[in-house]
């Protein structure tokens, strides 16, 4: 290795010196009505993925592009975020104009390969957002950006590491779109379950507009014939007695291993519990429950933990599961039995959980429907890790191969 930890046979060259030219950015007058919703991309720093970029919000016309300071960076060149979100890095993936967050890199293609620039300019996103200044709006200044240097090999090897880079963001971007179909599946078939549940062979049952003999009207609306619709006074069982709200000072000298939930998760690990088995925890009072279609309302919780005073303690009873009790009301909106506090701040009082509405069907229909939901769970899990090991593996072989630690055999 060289003195500058390259190896001997690498060079070096300022980003100025492997730039074309630099584009700036700009926004054309929101004023103006024929500057936009045109036939030409125009993107912010918030629009930038970390990837190829090939949506936009918004759109301008030519007319936008001539009358602003915005310019068109041709697809396959670099999008460089330079204010407002410094050091985010994109290609773009389509010919697409800039505001005043943005500068287009055009590199000179007969010195460095573009993908490899692009993933350099990753590698080092932590040194320019060092180089951001300002008190409200952060930027670094162009000056800045053109002096860093780049390593560089040949360029066939820079092609080869580019090559091996991209193929590993094509298997990431392949899994995070294969999480979001799993996900996308279980929100419908969620759907599905909880108000039709399945037949005796463990299969969807019919929808009521397919089948209305399978249905009855209720409260709830209309249930298969076989499930039973009543209210969680029935269903559920209180442990609210065994809550206990402990300051974040007092639990500074209980650190231990038992979870100490509040109303949407762990907030604490403690040396000592006071619950213990299986129980399903729902927020008192908070902000999350205008969150239920994307949060869960519910948290299902087996084994020896504690709880603050601001999430209900539950237990199912009467035929229903806990688990059940879980599953229906994970994603269902209850805002109309909410009491408000504030802007934005809701309660959830005992009276008004006791009244919430429950849909309970046998408990072997209950045990099937868990299965399919938890099978669905196991499937997303995997893909999350998968995609995570990804992740992993990728920022190891940039620091390797964009360092020349690990060579390519070209």
């Amino acid at each position: 290795m060289s003195k500058n930890n390259y190896p001997k046979d690498w060079s070096s060259s300022t980003i100025k010196d492997l730039t074309l030219r630099f584009l700036n950015g700009g926004t054309p007058s929101t004023h103006v009505k024929e500057y936009w919703d045109g036939n030409i991309p125009w993107i912010t720093g918030a629009d930038a993925e970390q990837r190829i970029t090939i949506t936009s919000r918004k759109t301008i016309t030519e007319l936008g592009v001539k009358r602003s300071s915005t310019n068109i960076v041709p697809q396959g060149n670099i999008l460089l975020v330079t204010r407002t979100g410094v050091g985010k890095v994109s290609m773009a993936g389509v010919d697409v104009a800039i505001s005043q967050d943005l500068t287009g890199v055009i590199p000179r293609v007969d010195l460095v390969d573009v993908p490899y620039l692009y993933y350099q300019l990753i590698r080092i996103a932590s040194k320019l957002q060092g180089l951001a200044q300002g008190s409200i709006i952060q930027g670094i200044k162009r000056e800045q950006v053109e002096a860093i240097e780049i390593p560089l090999p040949k360029l066939i090897e820079q092609r080869a590491i580019a090559d091996i880079l991209s193929t590993l963001d094509e298997a990431i971007a392949q899994s995070e779109s294969l999480v979001r179909k799993y996900q996308s599946i279980k929100q419908g078939l969620m759907s599905d379950l909880l108000t039709r549940g399945v037949d005796e062979n463990g299969e969807l049952r019919p929808s009521y507009e397919e089948a209305p003999e399978l249905y009855r009207q209720t409260e709830l609306g209309y249930i298969p014939n076989q499930w039973v619709a009543g209210n969680l006074r029935i269903f559920c069982e209180l442990y609210n007695h065994l809550r206990k709200p402990i300051s974040a000072l007092v639990r500074e000298n209980m650190k231990g291993e038992y979870p100490y939930y509040g109303p949407t998760g762990i907030l604490d690990y403690l040396n000592e519990f006071r619950v213990e088995g299986e129980f399903v925890l729902i927020g008192e009072d908070g902000d999350h429950f205008l969150k239920f279609m994307d949060w869960s309302m519910t948290q299902w919780i087996k084994g020896k933990f504690n709880v603050n005073n601001h999430a209900h303690i539950m237990k199912g009873r009467n035929g229903c599961s806990t688990e059940w009790l879980h599953r229906f009301f994970s994603h269902r909106d209850i805002t109309l039995s909410l009491t408000r506090q504030g802007a934005g701040r809701f309660k959830l009082n005992k009276a008004s959980l006791l009244s919430l509405g429950v849909a309970v069907p046998k408990p072997e229909e209950q045990m099937k429907i868990a299965e399919i939901i938890s099978t669905m769970e196991l499937n997303i899990q995997d893909s999350i890790e998968y995609l995570a090991k990804l992740n992993n593996l990728k920022q190891g072989l940039m620091q390797d191969l964009l360092s020349g630690q690990v060579r390519v055999k070209v």
